[in-house]
């Protein structure tokens, strides 16, 4: 093709349109004055302009269209010259005198459209005549385009069953025989392109021929619509013959869009029937060709048909489709030893989601691709294609997001091998696909053996495998992952004490290798799903002898207690402590006063040697007084050494507020409503009497420092402790007591050193409305509180 740069061609373009545009000027002015000599001399002059060798593709086009319109115009021309009495057969021979052959041809090819329609002659015998005649342009653009123009004015005149210009018994034959002649000559003209010119403008041609293959590809969208193909025809010459020109062209654009054109345009139900002839033509292809495309676009349709209805899935089975698709796809790759690994797996993937839609009670068939995909990608070390790693993860979601349930998935033996070819960032990205599905699916983990496969598979979010992945990703996205961790260790349940023992087991197994970042996430949720399973063992067993019921627990309370030990690599003290404490509140509730005492000197051992913060160790302090007042499994030997100790702890803390209010909340460990053996006034009324002391030492410090007294608040907080075990009928807590605590409270807020706080003047206002309440509410409680003078 000759062109010398965008600029020569746009002007040899406007020269072309110029002359078409004049001589149609002068065919219309014909035309209207039904002269048919000038007509045809006009025409021909007008579609010489197509002879043209100096337009690229894309302008020849544009020339072309110019040209098919007039030739409309002409058609309606000599369509009606026939109704005024024309003779359609000297019309048919008239046109053929024009004196250059592509003018000619074009012409004919209108009137031959005519000539058909007319019916003075059978169909199948024009199309043959104008198909043979069209063999006389080789050039590969002009023959491309009026072949094109041949299968456009004759696609609605083909002689078809239920046509109106349906003719013999081989009618349809005909019809076939026709576009796929017109189709073989259209695709080597189109091949043809390929070699002409220089190799440096070999990208230019393909760009070229790209633009052109629609032309081609209409040949068998128009075989598509034929409707007397049935499917003996299809089988028996259809596709074999178009099968013979693809493979035979051994051109690498051609023989891809063909072959999507085929998967394309004709039935799913007629490619199930002829698969076998349908692959066997794949590995035959260009080693160029990007066959896993085609591959993959025809089980995509199959597995389109197969979820339309299960009617259709006894065709699958008959026909062997998945062990000939394996087959082909296997003959692919040893064919195309350079195929990349992103598009084998593409390949694989395919085949995986047309077994799930065909074969979804087939497990051994999913089994068997991962399989495929392990052994091609064997030594091969961890992927670092990206491509290939995404179409790896997608190939490893299909099972799960079709059968919904990750024991499927536990089943599958090259699932972990599969994941093992995966580098870390993917790895933690397909662990989290895992946990995403059984959080989303509700799924129950209910036996070690499963806990151990699938904790094995999401080791990237459970371990440090590599430094990098960890630091590379943002805090919320690493807490948001192990909070989902979190959610699934809470899944995991067995009602045998046994089985559920050995879950523990191989959670704790893994979870311990988390390192310092994960284990604050990760030993929780294990920690409360175990004392939740102790709790409902203990329900269960109420009948049970005492030694036997205990037995299991304690089985629980050891691992607990190694699992929290561990959290001292991290380190965590407070959170160990929190946890320590919840074990012993569960060893309490089990009845186990030794693992429960044990618990909390643990617990104790590490507010001293581990939480050094202030702040931390009031917030110890608190969880340590609120978990020891609901004890009530310990006796009074336990319960005193444990009570001394939390109240020696309250006295030493730094800042005076926090020492009185610890000491004061140690009150409630010596009077507990529902235990009669903790009820202790003389104890409450001391603990009382030393945070008033505290409080008292704290207003003299903010004098002394700051030259006012500070708040009151410490003092009305006492006050309401003060009214709390009164009302409870603590004997030591008597009217005299409160009372002066009043007055003093009053005293204080009135002396000018006394620091103004809206806060507390609105809370001691609040107490004495209370006490009035109380006054009010008469009977026993009002006679109570009526000798207190608020």
């Amino acid at each position: 093709m000759i062109t010398n740069g965008v600029e020569d061609e746009e002007k040899w373009l406007a020269a072309g349109i110029a002359g078409l545009q004049q001589n149609a000027f002068y065919m219309h002015r014909a035309l209207d004055s039904n002269n048919l000599k000038d007509a045809l001399k006009y025409s021909a002059q007008m579609l010489s302009e197509l002879r043209t060798s100096k337009l690229s593709p894309h302008k020849y086009y544009e020339l072309y269209m110019r040209a098919f319109d007039e030739l409309r115009k002409l058609e309606i021309f000599f369509r009606e010259e026939t109704n005024r009495g024309c003779s359609i057969v000297e019309l048919y021979e008239l046109v053929q005198h024009a004196g250059n052959i592509l003018p000619r041809l074009y012409l004919l090819c209108t009137v031959g459209s005519v000539y058909i329609k007319s019916k003075e002659a059978p169909a199948k015998d024009i199309l043959k005549d104008l198909v043979e005649m069209c063999r006389s342009i080789q050039h590969p653009l002009r023959g491309l385009f009026l072949r094109s123009y041949l299968s456009q004015v004759s696609r609605d005149k083909l002689p078809d069953i239920g046509s109106e210009y349906e003719g013999d018994a081989d009618t349809v034959m005909d019809a076939v025989e026709f576009v796929l002649q017109n189709f073989t000559e259209m695709n080597k003209l189109w091949v043809r392109m390929q070699h002409q010119g220089h190799a440096r403008e070999k990208e230019k041609r393909e760009k070229e021929r790209s633009e052109l293959r629609d032309l081609v590809g209409k040949n068998l969208h128009v075989l598509g619509q034929i409707e007397g193909i049935d499917l003996d025809l299809y089988k028996d010459m259809v596709l074999p013959r178009v099968l013979e020109q693809v493979v035979n062209c051994k051109d690498e654009i051609a023989q891809g869009y063909l072959m999507d054109c085929i998967i394309q345009v004709f039935p799913d139900e007629y490619h199930l029937q002829t698969l076998e002839t349908l692959l066997g033509a794949c590995p035959q292809f260009q080693s160029s060709v990007d066959i896993k495309t085609v591959l993959a676009r025809l089980m995509e349709r199959l597995s389109n048909y197969a979820a339309l209805s299960a009617e259709v899935l006894p065709e699958f089975f008959q026909v062997e489709a998945f062990a000939k698709l394996n087959s082909a796809i296997g003959k692919v790759i040893e064919a195309q030893e350079d195929m990349p690994i992103a598009g084998v797996v593409t390949l694989y993937s395919s085949l995986l989601t047309f077994s799930l839609h065909v074969h979804p009670d087939r497990l051994d068939y999913v089994d068997q691709i991962l399989g495929a995909c392990v052994q091609k990608l064997s030594g091969k070390g961890k992927l670092k294609d990206n491509k290939a790693t995404k179409q790896i993860v997608a190939l490893l979601s299909a099972p799960l997001e079709k059968y919904k349930d990750i024991d499927t998935a536990l089943k599958l033996s090259n699932y972990p091998r599969l994941m093992e070819n995966l580098d870390d960032s993917t790895s933690k990205e397909m662990a989290n696909v895992l946990v995403q599905n059984i959080l989303k699916n509700k799924t129950c983990i209910s036996t070690a053996e499963k806990v151990e496969a699938l904790f094995e598979l999401m080791k990237a979010l459970i371990r440090d495998l590599d430094e990098g992945v960890d630091d590379e990703l943002d805090e919320d996205d690493f807490q948001e992952e192990q909070n989902s961790v979190a959610q699934l260790i809470q899944m995991l349940h067995n009602d045998d004490p046994e089985e559920m023992l050995k879950i523990i087991c191989a959670v704790k197994k893994h979870i311990l290798t988390g390192g310092p970042k994960r284990l604050p996430f990760t030993v929780p949720p294990l920690i409360f799903n175990s004392l939740k399973f102790v709790r409902r063992l203990h329900s269960h067993d109420e009948n049970v002898p005492e030694e036997e019921s205990s037995a299991m627990p304690k089985k629980f309370f050891q691992i607990l207690n190694q699992i929290i030990e561990a959290l001292s690599i991290v380190p965590v003290p407070e959170l160990a402590l929190k946890l320590y404490l919840e074990c012993a509140e569960a060893a309490n509730d089990s009845d186990i006063e030794p693992v429960a005492y044990e618990f909390f000197t643990q617990a104790y051992i590490l507010y001293e040697e581990e939480i050094s913060d202030s702040k931390a160790q009031v917030t110890a302090i608190q969880l340590i007084i609120g978990t020891l007042q609901r004890m009530h499994i310990f006796g009074v030997e336990n319960r005193d050494t444990l009570t001394h100790k939390a109240t020696g702890y309250s006295a030493k803390l730094l800042k005076k507020p926090d020492q009185c209010r610890a000491v004061y909340a140690c009150s409630h460990l010596f009077w507990v409503d529902d235990q009669d053996n903790i009820k202790d006034g003389e104890r409450v009324l001391l603990c009382l009497k030393r945070a008033l002391r505290i409080a008292n030492a704290a207003q003299q410090m903010s004098n002394a420092t700051r030259g006012s007294s500070g708040s009151v608040l410490l003092f009305i907080e006492i006050l309401n402790k003060y009214l709390y075990f009164f009302e409870k009928g603590v004997s030591q807590i008597n009217v005299a007591s409160v009372q002066s605590l009043i007055e003093l409270i009053t005293t204080e807020m009135q002396s000018e050193n006394t620091t103004a706080d809206p806060a507390a003047d609105a809370f001691f206002a609040s107490t004495l409305r209370y006490i009035q309440f109380q006054k009010d509410k008469g009977g026993a409680v009002g006679e109570k509180f009526e000798s207190i003078n608020s």
